[in-house]
């Protein structure tokens, strides 16, 4: 894993109640993970981002966020590489 990348997700894991965080390429390939989060929702995290994406095709990549009773995970596409954080509401 690239040293930049280690880096983010060190510090996003630093964040208030985000207890994991997953990255994917373009292909849904897992690029890294740490905290909780799963190596196998790289793919399923990199569709979501792109299926969203096609509802305003000429706008920005959207911010998907799911939400449970205590828990969200966010989602955002940026380039090539799309993000999920998981968090504590």
């Amino acid at each position: 894993m690239e040293k930049p990348l280690e880096r983010v997700m060190e510090e996003i894991l630093n964040t208030t109640d985000v207890f994991g965080c997953v990255f994917a390429d373009h292909q849904g390939l897992c690029l890294g993970v740490k905290g909780r989060a799963s190596t196998e929702s790289a793919g399923v995290i990199g569709a979501i981002a792109e299926e969203a994406s096609k509802l305003e095709p000429n706008s920005r990549p959207p911010v998907i966020v799911l939400e449970s009773e205590n828990k969200m995970c966010i989602i955002q596409r940026n380039g090539t590489i799309t993000g999920a954080i998981y968090k504590l509401i």
